[in-house]
């Protein structure tokens, strides 16, 4: 039993090392997938060991994913926030140590998760209710914050209204995910097109061993992850903007606060399904399908399987990124700009059709403009905040 365990939970960390180095493969189409073999070809299989690598395999992709965040530009719907300070680090030859600090940030997020886990289920349950009924006024308060503590408020007021009304009118949109073409387009590719217009050069990278202030980051993701962890609409980049506003960071803390963030939702979505009966990402709703409500010995399987599988990939994480390091002054970044910009569209077009690619261009021109405009690029999370304020704000009428 012990060992069909730790096989499933290594066969997870391979399986989202995969989804994470690749871009545009997301941990959910691979758990559509398992969902549907489940209960075919995998009937026979104890379903206990399918949820142990759905869990593992999300870990695993919450760390991998920065390394093509970060070094490529091609974000996730959950990393495209490190792409901006990621990418000021890679210019300047730390490319290594920015995706090190996301890692670390995931690794303490591992050990802490096992801790809050239940205290934290135990107090939502109870509290969930009265949460929900105030988020709008939660969300509101909190893009008042972001907004007004900017010295530039014009051009931020703009660029957090702007995007906010291009995310709206893409979420309202009939294309199947929609974030895809939406997020990277106002992060990975707007800055992909800027690199090549300034003819950005990738300097040799240094293998420097990541140092910052953990105890601030730490504090504002513990805080601001079981907030959108719990609740609908609400994802990794939002509590990354609802933890900088609560323990203002540098671009390194930044980095660590988003790697520590994403292994929290994540494995608070496992806690709220359990909690709530509630599933808020990809991978608890494929939990959800195969094994229905979660008893705490079942939680707590997922939970040690979070640990293991958050350790082996940080150390994989490593020796990957150090891998890549090495290789990108060999490279010519313009050319390597403009064929992920190619597969960029292609992965759009498959995914999200022809009327995606054009939310590709239509995000892409906005987040070259708003690039130009002297505001942090954290204030294109409008194109996800207004929207969810809007939800939230018609539930109360």
């Amino acid at each position: 039993m012990l060992l069909e365990m730790f096989l499933s939970i290594l066969l997870g960390v391979f399986a989202g090392t995969i989804t994470g180095l690749v871009p545009g493969i997301h941990i959910n189409l691979v758990g559509v997938f398992l969902v549907s073999l489940s209960v075919s070809l995998l009937s026979n299989t104890n379903p206990i060991f399918l949820i142990i690598f759905i869990a593992s395999m999300a870990i695993a992709h919450t760390f991998m994913d920065f390394i093509p965040s970060i070094f490529l530009g091609c974000p996730d719907t959950d990393t495209q926030l490190s792409i901006l300070p990621g990418h000021e680090m890679l210019k300047e030859g730390n490319g290594y140590e920015a995706v090190r600090l996301t890692s670390l940030g995931g690794l303490y997020a591992v050990f802490i998760l096992l801790i809050i886990a239940f205290p934290i289920s135990s107090l939502i349950s109870t509290i969930y209710e009265g949460i929900h009924s105030i988020m709008f006024w939660i969300l509101l308060s909190v893009s008042f914050l972001l907004v007004f503590q900017e010295k530039n408020k014009f051009p931020t007021i703009f660029v957090f209204l702007i995007s906010g009304i291009l995310g709206l009118c893409v979420l309202n949109l009939n294309i199947k995910e929609p974030l895809l073409p939406l997020l990277t387009g106002l992060f990975g590719s707007s800055l992909l097109i800027t690199s090549i217009r300034d003819k950005i050069e990738i300097p040799q990278q240094t293998i420097n061993e990541p140092r910052c202030n953990k105890l601030k980051p730490l504090l504002g993701s513990i805080i601001a992850s079981p907030i959108c962890g719990f609740l609908p609409g609400l994802g990794s980049g939002q509590a990354a903007v609802l933890a900088n506003t609560i323990s203002k960071v540098d671009k390194k803390g930044f980095l660590f606060l988003i790697g520590a963030t994403n292994v929290l939702v994540m494995g608070l979505s496992f806690v709220s399904l359990y909690a709530i009966s509630k599933t808020r990402t990809g991978a608890a709703a494929a939990i959800q399908e195969i094994i229905g409500i979660l008893s705490w010995k079942t939680l707590l399987i997922l939970l040690i399987a979070v640990l293991i599988s958050g350790i082996i990939s940080f150390f994989l994480t490593k020796h990957l990124t150090k891998y890549f390091s090495q290789k990108m002054h060999k490279i010519n970044y313009s050319s390597l700009s403009i064929i992920i910009l190619i597969f960029l569209a292609i992965i759009t077009i498959i995914f999200s059709g022809f009327l995606g690619l054009l939310v590709l261009i239509a995000s892409t021109l906005t987040g070259i403009f708003c690039n130009s405009l002297p505001v942090k690029k954290t204030h294109m999370m409008g194109c996800l905040l207004i929207p969810t304020i809007i939800y939230y704000g018609l539930k109360l009428i």
